[in-house]
Formats: C-alpha cells, sequence, structure tokens
C-alpha cells in the first residue's frame, strides 16, 4: 500500500491572480528576500497566462491613476518592480520622462503587469480554477484549497483576489449581437459593416467604446444612451483625490454608517459613472462637427433608458424611453454593447459551510477587519478579500491606487498572526495526508 502523500502548508494561497494578488506575491518576494522568517505562499489563477480586462485594451486609452499608483511605489519606492523600474528596463525611462505624462497607455499599463507577474511566475499556477475551500479535519488553522482538476493547497490564510464580474441589468443576457464592454476586443473582429451600434452607459468605458466604434466604423450610426443628461467629468482635483490616500481608508473605517454613505456620495464621481474631460471635449466635437457636415453618424440618447431588447433574425431591437418626455424610440442595431459596470465577486460562493460563520451586517454585507480579514470569530485561519470592501474600507477597495499599501498591511497581519514557536519554514508539510498530485 502506496505511503500518503504529504501535502504542502503555505502561509497564504491566493485566490485569483489580478493586479491585487500580484502586488501580494511582489510583497511576498520583497519580505523573504529582506531575511526575515520566510512566508511560504501560492496563488491560483484560472485564467491561461496573466491578463487583466483584456477586452478593453484600447490603443489609445490611459489610466486614469498616476504611474506612482502603481504595485509597490506607495509601499516601497525602492523596489525593483516599479513601473520606473519597468520603463528602465524596456529603454524608455528618458522617453517616459520627456513625456510630461503622470499616466501611461492602459496597453503600457498592462504590458508593465505581464512584466511584473513573470518575475514571480514560481508563485503562480495558471490554469488552475478553484473549486472550494474547506477546513481541514482536527486542524483548526488549516484550509484545504481544491481546484477543479482535483489539486489541493493546503493553507493557514487564504487571500481572495477574484476581481470583479460583468454587470449586465435585469434581463440581459450577452449574445452574438449584445456584448458586454469586457469583450469588446476579443469579438470586434468578426463584425463587419454594421450600419448601427448602440452602446448603453455613461462611464469611461461606455465613453471609450463609443469613440472606438465611432472610428472603427467609419460608415455606422453610432448611439449612446444613457440615463444621465450629459457625460460627467471625472473629478481629478487635488483635494478630491485625498479620497484615495491610505489615511482615508483608516478614516473611512471608523466612520458612522451615515458618514461612509454620504462621502461615497459626494466622492463617487472620482471613479464611478464618471469620464476623463478630455474624452467628454472629443466626443462633443465629433457631434459638432457631424452637424456642420449635415452627416449626423453619432447620436447622444441622453436622459433615456432602454425599456426592451430583443433579438431578431437581422440584429437587435431596442426600445429606449426619454426620461424627460416619455417618448419612446427604436433602435434597429447590429450590435448592442452595454458599458454598464462591474460587481464584487462574492468569495463566499467558495466556503462550503464556512460561509454561515462569516459576519454579516444589517445590510447583508460581509464584515470585514480593518486588515482586511473577514470576521468569523470560530475560524482560526485567516481568509482576507482584495476587493469587495467598498463598504466597509471605502472607494480604494477595487482600485489600483491603495493596492500596494493594502497587500502590505494583509501582509503585516499574516506575520503578527503566525504562531511564535512554529519553526518557519522547516515544518513546511504536513505528513501522513492523502492527497491528489499537488504542483
Amino acid at each position: 500500500m502506496p505511503e500518503p502523500q504529504e501535502v504542502p502548508v503555505y502561509d497564504l494561497v491566493g485566490v485569483g491572480f489580478g493586479p491585487s494578488n500580484l502586488a501580494l506575491a511582489i510583497a511576498v518576494t520583497e519580505h523573504n528576500a529582506g531575511g526575515g522568517a520566510a512566508v511560504t505562499a501560492h496563488f491560483l489563477e484560472r485564467q491561461p497566462r496573466f491578463g487583466w480586462h483584456r477586452g478593453m485594451l484600447l490603443d489609445n486609452a490611459t489610466m486614469q491613476v498616476s504611474f506612482l499608483k502603481d504595485l509597490v511605489t506607495m509601499r516601497n519606492p525602492a523596489s525593483e518592480f516599479s513601473f520606473l523600474s519597468y520603463l528602465h528596463s524596456q529603454g524608455r525611462l528618458v522617453d517616459f520622462i520627456n513625456h510630461k505624462n503622470l499616466f501611461p497607455l492602459r496597453i503600457e499599463f498592462h504590458d508593465y503587469l505581464e512584466w511584473s507577474a513573470a518575475k514571480v511566475d514560481d508563485l503562480v499556477s495558471y490554469g488552475r480554477e478553484v473549486a472550494g475551500i474547506t477546513p481541514v479535519p482536527g486542524e483548526e488553522t488549516l484550509f484545504d484549497v481544491r481546484t477543479t482538476d482535483g489539486q489541493v493547497f493546503r493553507a493557514r490564510n487564504v487571500v481572495f483576489g477574484t476581481g470583479l464580474r460583468p454587470n449586465l441589468p435585469e434581463g440581459v443576457t450577452t449574445s452574438d449581437r449584445i456584448w458586454h464592454n469586457h469583450q469588446l476586443l476579443h469579438r470586434i473582429g468578426k463584425v463587419t459593416d454594421p450600419e448601427r451600434c448602440v452602446v448603453v452607459g455613461a462611464g469611461q468605458s461606455a465613453a471609450e467604446v463609443t469613440a472606438f466604434l465611432h472610428d472603427r466604423f467609419p460608415r455606422a450610426e453610432v448611439c449612446s444612451v444613457f440615463a444621465r443628461y450629459g457625460y460627467s467629468p471625472s473629478d481629478d482635483s487635488s483635494f478630491a483625490n485625498r479620497i484615495f490616500d491610505p489615511e482615508a481608508v483608516d478614516a473611512f473605517y471608523t466612520a458612522p454608517e451615515d458618514v461612509k454613505r454620504r462621502l461615497m456620495d459626494y466622492h463617487g464621481n472620482t471613479n464611478y459613472s464618471a469620464v476623463d474631460l478630455d474624452l467628454i471635449d472629443d466626443l462633443y466635437r465629433r457631434v459638432y462637427r457631424e452637424k456642420v457636415q449635415g452627416v449626423q453618424r453619432l447620436r447622444i440618447f441622453n436622459a433615456c433608458r432602454p425599456i426592451d431588447v430583443d433579438e431578431t433574425e437581422s440584429g437587435v431591437r431596442m426600445a429606449i424611453e426619454s426620461l424627460t418626455t416619455g417618448e419612446k424610440t427604436v433602435l434597429d442595431a447590429d450590435l448592442v454593447v452595454y458599458a454598464t459596470g462591474y460587481r464584487p465577486a462574492d468569495p463566499t460562493s467558495l466556503l462550503g459551510e464556512l460561509a454561515a460563520k462569516c459576519r454579516r451586517d444589517e445590510q447583508g454585507r460581509l464584515r470585514v477587519e480593518r486588515d482586511y480579514r473577514l470576521v468569523a470569530p470560530d475560524v482560526k485561519a485567516g481568509l482576507y478579500l482584495q476587493g469587495g470592501t467598498e463598504h466597509s474600507h471605502g472607494i480604494t477597495a477595487s482600485l489600483l491606487s491603495n493596492t500596494a499599501v493594502r497587500v502590505g498591511e494583509i501582509l503585516r497581519s499574516i506575520l503578527d498572526r503566525r504562531e511564535p514557536s512554529f519553526d518557519w519554514p522547516a515544518q513546511y508539510a504536513v505528513s501522513g495526508v492523502k492527497a491528489e498530485e499537488w504542483a
């Protein structure tokens, strides 16, 4: 009879490997290089390779956050994983400085993320989707993280960095002709000579998709439909941007619930349903130019909402209604793109029986400690969230702005909760446990 196989025990296993858990992997790497007690970590990503919103990597789209708020600089300005280090490695540092711009192209920043991911690829398994997380029988401080292909990763802490899920209005499902904007570049190559495209949404992505389709299909009519009277500019003024400061997380976390709601309402236009002013001006110039030319291809249906969407044999029929007059307009389109945002992924779907042990507030939201640890007094091992904590930690929860600082706080929490008598990393595996082959 074969001997039971040992299962590796990691200090932390990360579920998902987007920018947040990539930043955590870098923080672990830098900590281990510092000569202290090593932290063992592994990350599981269902995608076959690193990718971050690839469907919206438009050629001329820029980041809406300063390059200084990269994966590391706010935590460790001397890091070799910084965006400036990336530029130096690519021979573009001087060119970027001469560019005099805080906001790099999105495709360039994505290349930086890929460059960073490649430097820590020994810590991640791609093509591994997590199926569930269960407590280890008889071990209060350990979880088993199981993947859909039967692998088992044992962890003292699990950090969820599962990103966001596309949000669609109730009753709308995607199809060959109805997309969410995150699918744009993956599918646009199959579209030829449309007569009309419709974009639903009022935020940055909606405006970018509108401009992109207007450029790509010079004979097509592009209709932008949104409930606002006009695109609203994002507020990136200096004082408003302090809502993204690390200190603002402390202030928000300890604030009364009514103050949290007010702060989110006051400063939602720093991020949500807000558009760069240059892009707003560009779209307005297009509309005005076409009026002068007498050929209107870009049509703005402001203060309107879709009330009915039906696919036909030849396309999509959308009925929209004016919120001010009640007038209805029917648009027959070849393509409808919903740029209607994202919602946080719910980690409890992976937790099975553990989900019931996670405390929630009066509104059913997960309660989260200041160090991003789920409040679960009966669970001795740690469950941490990167994202989905807007209600507790504020507007930076799903943004890059505070990522570097947040991962430092999570790593510090994991280190502080270690058993001081444990010999790290000598006792790396628990023997006598049967498991599937692990990588």
